[in-house]
């Protein structure tokens, strides 16, 4: 397997100082995608900026999981509405 734009859970929580616990609980609440393989698991590198995020919420700021879920719902839906009022604006003014 490709592990390119993977790193591996066990890196990434020792450079963090985080437990792998936090991360595995992400993946339960479906907020970070493990890849698996023989000999480890992994997050795609894509994934380290939201996983940093979650991070600052749960131990800076004393978030549980679901409130992290909460957010990350609501942050991604306001992204959503963002880029269709853009998108909106952008054919609005195609018709001025």
């Amino acid at each position: 397997m490709d592990t390119t734009h993977l790193i591996s859970i066990q890196q990434f929580c020792k450079h963090y100082q985080v437990p792998v616990t936090f991360i595995n609980a992400l993946q339960e609440y479906e907020l970070v995608e493990i890849t698996v393989t023989e000999t480890d698991h992994f997050i795609k590198t894509t994934q380290i900026n939201t996983v940093e995020k979650m991070m600052r919420l749960h131990y800076d700021l004393d978030i549980n999981l679901e409130g992290i879920d909460a957010i990350y719902n609501l942050l991604q839906q306001v992204e959503r509405l963002q880029e269709e009022v853009r998108m909106l604006k952008n054919k609005l003014n195609a018709y001025q």
